[in-house]
């Protein structure tokens, strides 16, 4: 019986398919099809009665990938199979373990999941009083670091080495009880959490290798120390999993990513299988040529060179221009042309910089045209103001020990209960060893409150004795409306909105939120509140028909027809520090990245000065642009018949734009 699954596969991709006995690394260069291999594969592990639905689990790095790989799948081999697929996010995954153990952990069913506020108020807490942001911030990346490289709080005190580790590892201690006493988690802890108790519990370990026979896990390259273990320890020594990665994206180092994991895959599993992905379907061969001369100056220890069917198409145009304003003035004006030229949606461009401060003399020229754009990177939906509020709420009819949800729902809206009253709630709740919600309720308690604010968190915790009682038979999004309703949320937003467009606009995003809760009637509040502190702010939000403006870390995984990467300059693009550091091959893959974004054509461009706190800088070229084939560029002014050429063309293009505007 043919195997619908090799329809269409390259011959690479079919070895990758086809290999179902033993590790196996698929180094998949940009563009080739990565996420379509793992999908046949699931098809094929589930067509050949290899592995049930149920005992295949995919982990991709981002809900948006994990959403989107899960619509294909579903797509791919219907019916019940696609329901039983474990595919998600690495720390979705975590989150699933420590649901299900988390018992021999510590935990209680319910626990909180602390975001980085959360977390950032109770190191501050512990901090000497006065601690400025910085010095939090500086210890909450310390203690990040120690949980991304799965170190538990007495694991990073043996490990430290200075004064200021130890001091770290302690502070991590502390925090770690804390976290405890709320009944709670952090992010971080999500993977660190599952894989203490994966590789210290034998039973633990055999349920969950039974539960997931088989493993694939995509963009290898970018997994920390704490992922990579969690991996081996469901994986086993067998080694029944395909990982797909490629070390010339790995981007990143700064964030805790460790691309010598694709190198250890082969000593910690001897019998692995590489196979190499090298055909691109998405660029052109000119385009390929440059990445692939760029990224040779990078060590290789499994070198790819990749490759297309596609023609040659334009040149990549080099671009020298004045300074930022005019490198705006002209990447605006260029989108223009093209977009009028090919009658090409905004969409298909991308403008693509190496730091968010770029954009600004961007978005300004792309207003004057009156070009349409969407700036990645503003404000994450669930860092808004209203929808941290009710998170809060929902956090805490979920966990009543939540005291950092308590103390945030309490004030949202403001019922009157301030902060001297807040601190005396909180020193008597620790007199009587109980959480805040708890000591809320007490009538022990509140007489030794003002009266005002004994009667107001009375009020309060009516509303969310009412409002839990209520999760117990509404399905989760009706809940999450009512509570907008009850808890007075939305008449806050109201009362705070200067006028009904910006009250509409904010109260959308509320009404957003609860469909984002959308599912089974039996998912209780708990678990929802949990399945929410994983969205990052990328998943929300469709660009539409707008030219999109992101950093190069940003763009990694998508594609466009059109791509401008602007601040091609030593000092940006490598980035100083990294020069100074001496590791430009992380800022080199970034390019490289950036590079292979473009399905047709390419623009690079840079400045010669730059105004810098009141003195005029002069700016070098990137050194990257001399190691791109010159063959392959067109430099402004080292080709005079090309210039001349598109300048006719521009000026018969403007002409007609007249005409049009006259009627004519």
């Amino acid at each position: 019986m043919r195997n619908p699954a090799l329809h269409g596969l390259n011959p690479p991709q079919q070895q990758a398919v086809l290999h179902t006995e033993g590790p196996l690394l698929v180094l998949a260069g940009a563009g080739s099809g990565k996420t379509r291999v793992i999908i046949e594969k699931i098809a094929h592990l589930i067509h050949t009665g290899r592995y049930p639905a149920k005992r295949i689990a995919a982990i991709t790095f981002t809900n948006k990938s994990a959403r989107e790989m899960r619509e294909r799948v579903a797509r791919r081999i219907r019916g019940d199979a696609a329901q039983d697929l474990t595919v998600s996010t690495f720390h979705a995954l975590g989150l699933r373990i420590l649901q299900v153990e988390h018992a021999r952990l510590g935990l209680r069913r319910g626990f909180s999941i602390f975001d980085a506020d959360d977390s950032a108020a109770q190191l501050k807490d512990l901090l000497p009083p006065g601690s400025k942001p910085d010095v939090v911030d500086a210890a909450k990346q310390l203690i990040g670091r120690a949980k991304n490289a799965g170190l538990s709080p007495q694991q990073a005190a043996e490990a430290a080495r200075s004064a200021r580790e130890h001091e770290a590892a302690a502070l991590y201690a502390r925090y770690q009880q804390r976290l405890s006493a709320f009944n709670a988690v952090d992010f971080d802890d999500l993977i660190r959490l599952p894989v203490q108790l994966l590789e210290s519990d034998a039973d633990a370990v055999a349920g969950w290798r039974e539960r997931i026979g088989y493993l694939l896990v995509d963009e290898c390259q970018d997994t920390n120390d704490a992922q990579y273990r969690l991996l081996k320890a469901i994986a086993g020594e067998p080694g029944q999993f395909t990982v797909v990665g490629d070390d010339d994206q790995s981007i990143y180092a700064w964030r805790g990513a460790n691309p010598d994991n694709l190198l250890q895959l082969g000593s910690d599993y001897p019998a692995l299988r590489i196979v190499k992905l090298e055909q691109n379907y998405r660029c052109s061969n000119r385009v390929l040529r440059a990445a692939n001369a760029l990224i040779a100056n990078n060590p290789h220890e499994h070198p790819k060179t990749l490759w297309s069917d596609a023609a040659d198409g334009e040149r990549i145009r080099v671009w020298e221009c004045r300074d930022a304003a005019h490198e705006a003035e002209k990447v605006a004006a260029e989108i223009q042309f093209t977009a009028q030229k090919h009658a090409a949606p905004w969409s298909e461009f991308c403008i693509l910089f190496r730091g968010n401060h770029q954009s600004r003399a961007l978005e300004k020229s792309l207003q004057l045209l009156r070009i349409p754009y969407h700036l990645s990177g503003g404000t994450a939906f669930l860092d808004r103001g209203e929808v941290k509020d009710a998170l809060a709420w929902l956090r805490l009819l979920a966990n009543p020990d939540d005291d950092a949800a308590f103390l945030r729902a309490v004030a949202a809206p403001n019922r009157g209960v301030g902060a001297t009253s807040l601190a005396k709630l909180a020193e008597l709740a620790a007199h009587a060893h109980l959480p805040l919600a708890r000591a809320a309720e007490s009538m022990a308690v509140a007489k030794q409150l003002p009266a005002r604010a004994a009667n107001a968190l009375q009020g309060f915790t009516d509303i969310v004795r009412g409002l839990r009682g209520d999760a117990r038979t509404l399905p989760p999004a009706e809940l999450v409306r009512r509570l907008n309703e009850r808890s007075g949320l939305l008449a806050a937003l109201r009362a705070l909105c200067k006028d009904e467009a910006q009250f509409q606009a904010r109260r959308r995003n509320l009404d957003e939120l609860a469909d984002w809760f959308d599912g089974p009637r039996t998912s209780g509040p708990g678990e929802l509140a949990a399945a929410l502190a994983l969205l990052s702010h990328a998943d929300k939000g469709d660009a539409g028909n707008q030219v999109r403006l992101m950093s190069m870390h940003a763009a990694k995984g998508l594609e466009f027809r059109f791509v401008f990467i602007v601040g091609v300059e030593d000092g940006n693009l490598p980035h100083e520090a990294s020069i100074e550091e001496g590791r430009i091959d992380e800022e080199r893959r970034l390019l490289y990245v950036g590079i292979t974004r473009a399905r047709e054509q390419l623009w690079l461009s840079h400045a010669s000065q730059a105004q810098r706190w009141g003195d005029r800088l002069r700016l070098r070229p990137s050194r990257f642009l001399d190691e791109l084939p010159a063959a392959e560029l067109q430099r402004d002014g080292a080709d005079p018949v090309a210039d001349a050429a598109r300048k006719a063309e521009r000026a018969s293009a403007g002409i007609a734009n007249i005409r049009a505007l006259l009627g004519e």
